[in-house]
């Protein structure tokens, strides 16, 4: 039972650890102006933001070793809460530069730190409904920052409550602090992940160890790391260009807009929600691709001279499309490229990932603000296109390895 509630408080970690990571976007329409940026210089908010989440994922490991997770976990949302506030209070765009980058720094911490910790501790089923909490946090920024910008006309009393809530956990974390070793010390892990490595190893492609520096020459390895790049660009692009688009190109209002990419990023939540029910069966391949269609054909909603009714079912068909991909090229790591294999792939996978989300964003912030917001769909719509024609190359690759067997 102790075990239970206290996942319960990791939940709502992710949960809190989602809502900023969707504030910057439903935001910058107002945000901009106000400020004095320029439209395009989200971009490089969202850069700092990412390229900090990267360092901080890459040196939480030994930190969590040092001082454990519950104190990493504390420490992370006490600054998370500290930059939020300040964002509230930011007159200019260096200070929000400045700020991001103790935003990222706990949030990438807090993300390795709760991955880490509910991987060994707890089953495996537990970990999909941890991503899909964080869903439910992306989904809540919007709508709380969509509240604040319609009923008080401020983008600052968004930030302002989103940091209120981060400092709420920090007091429930403090208090629950002495729990985290005693709930480690009564799990134990080791069934389920011998369940999970014996069924990987009976659909896994028999593939010898590869040494790390010829890894990536591997067939399909350069693809795959492609189709991850392209995901995590392509799901922080819509996520912080969006709301700008509907604003700048199809004249909504602020507080809709926002409201709409709440939207987007519930299909992603809801999405994984499903994909955790139907993954035992229907393959995990067809569900990429299902799932790659799915959100082209959002896409094309968004591209096409339709009315304004049908941009937000393409925003929402985005969100379930995208929803079981990324998890879903996680899980085929082994079975394509073989379980001796995979904890090397793994780390450039992350690697990528992050760097996708790191530089697709801030590129179309100057492709948008040399050119034009209207350009939006059309970026989403080829980067899908690209993600699918990569992935699409691996599974070929992968049946001429089976033929040759």
């Amino acid at each position: 039972m102790m075990a239970t509630w206290f996942l319960i408080i990791i939940y709502l970690s992710f949960i809190s650890l989602g809502i900023p990571d969707s504030l910057l976007g439903s935001a910058w329409p107002v945000m901009w102006p106000e400020l004095g940026a320029s439209f395009g210089s989200a971009g490089i908010v969202s850069m700092v933001v990412a390229g900090g989440t990267i360092v901080s994922s890459l040196v939480s490991g030994n930190i969590i070793e040092r001082i454990g997770t519950g104190k990493i976990t504390l420490a992370s949302c006490f600054l998370t809460a500290g930059a939020l506030l300040g964002f509230s209070f930011a007159p200019s765009l260096f200070w929000l530069v400045l700020l991001a980058i103790p935003l990222s720094l706990g949030g990438g911490a807090v993300d390795a730190a709760l991955n880490q910790y509910v991987a060994t501790h707890y089953k495996a089923h537990h970990m999909s409904w941890l991503h899909c909490f964080w869903g439910v946090g992306a989904t809540m920024g919007p709508i709380i920052m969509s509240f604040y910008i319609s009923n008080y006309n401020s983008w600052r009393s968004g930030y302002t409550a989103v940091s209120m809530i981060q400092l709420s956990l920090v007091i429930i974390l403090l208090i629950t602090l002495p729990l985290w070793k005693c709930v480690a010390a009564i799990q134990n892990p080791i069934t389920e992940i011998q369940s999970d490595c014996s069924q990987i190893e009976h659909n896994t492609v028999q593939v010898k160890n590869i040494p790390k520096q010829k890894l990536i020459r591997m067939k399909g390895v350069k693809n795959t790391l492609i189709a991850f790049l392209l995901y995590c660009g392509v799901e922080a692009m819509v996520g912080l260009w969006g709301a700008s688009y509907l604003v700048g190109a199809r004249n909504i209002a602020a507080e809709t807009a926002a409201g709409w990419i709440s939207l987007y990023y519930a299909g992603i939540t809801v999405g994984r929600l499903i994909t955790g029910f139907i993954t035992l069966k229907i393959n995990n391949r067809i569900l990429i691709l299902a799932g790659q269609l799915t959100a082209i054909t959002g896409g094309l909603i968004l591209l096409l001279p339709l009315q304004v009714t049908f941009l937000l079912p393409g925003f929402i068909l985005m969100g379930l499309g995208l929803a079981p991909i990324y998890p879903g090229l996680l899980h085929e790591t082994p079975t394509r490229f073989g379980k001796e294999n995979s904890s090397k792939l793994m780390g450039y996978q992350m690697a990528v990932a992050y760097t996708g989300t790191t530089l697709l964003p801030p590129i179309f912030g100057i492709i948008a603000s040399q050119a034009s917001i209207h350009f939006f769909s059309i970026a989403v719509i080829v980067s899908l296109l690209f993600m699918l024609f990569s992935s699409e190359q691996v599974n070929r690759t992968l049946k001429k390895r089976i033929l040759k067997g």
